[in-house]
This record gives C-alpha cells, sequence and structure tokens, in this order.
C-alpha cells in the first residue's frame, strides 16, 4: 500500500506551502481577517514613536495569531475529512482548534500591552 507520502525535494515542499497559503486565503474567512488585523498592526506597529527594537517585537508578535489560524484550519479540515456529521469528538477538536486560536490573540495582546508599557516608560 501506497502511503500519502511524495517524493520530497525542497522546491516541491514549497510549492505545498504557496498552495495550502493560496488555498487557506482564498478559502478560510478567519484566516482573511488574521491578514487583514496583520497588516492594521502591522503597519501601527512600525509607524509608533518607539524603538526599532520595540517595533521588531511587536510586528513579529502577529505571526502567533496567523500560525495558530493555520493550524485551527488544519484541524477543521481533517475533521471535515473524516466525519461531515455531528460528533462529540469532532465538535471538540475543532472547539480545541479555536481554543488555540484565542490563547494566541490573548498572548499577542498580553505582549502588546507588555512593550507598549516599556516603550512609553509607563511602568
Amino acid at each position: 500500500m501506497k502511503l500519502n507520502k511524495p517524493k520530497h525535494s525542497l522546491f516541491k515542499n514549497g510549492m505545498y506551502a504557496v498552495e495550502g497559503l493560496i488555498d487557506i486565503t482564498k478559502n478560510e474567512t478567519s484566516f482573511k481577517w488574521q491578514l487583514v488585523m496583520f497588516v492594521i498592526f502591522g503597519t501601527i506597529a512600525w509607524l509608533l514613536p518607539i524603538s526599532f527594537s520595540y517595533s521588531s517585537i511587536l510586528f513579529l508578535s502577529l505571526f502567533i495569531p496567523i500560525l495558530a489560524e493555520v493550524a485551527n484550519s488544519s484541524i477543521e479540515r481533517v475533521v471535515d475529512l473524516v466525519t461531515k456529521e455531528y460528533h462529540v469528538l469532532a465538535k471538540q477538536a475543532k472547539d480545541v482548534g479555536a481554543t488555540l486560536v484565542l490563547l494566541s490573540l490573548v498572548l499577542t495582546l498580553g505582549i502588546w500591552v507588555t512593550v507598549l508599557l516599556q516603550a512609553f516608560h509607563l511602568v
């Protein structure tokens, strides 16, 4: 039995990643929102009158929710592949994926608050 494992090469793996990025951008509304927030807050991070180091931390922290959303979308797709019917375990798997996104947003907010308090010498 042949497993679903293509031959590996750097170029092919890169193309699979690009295909995944295109697909998630086209088909996942939550990911589109994450990208909009990334652009908005990324712009804010670089326009704030703070040091390059602080701006870099703020900007890089914006990748955390995007990564969580990618993982969540992967979980949802695998669950949908296994069953379209309601099942408590399917719901729990999707809920845990959503929790990952929520926690990533809380973490990113915490980073922003901490960095901005430090940058503006409020603590």
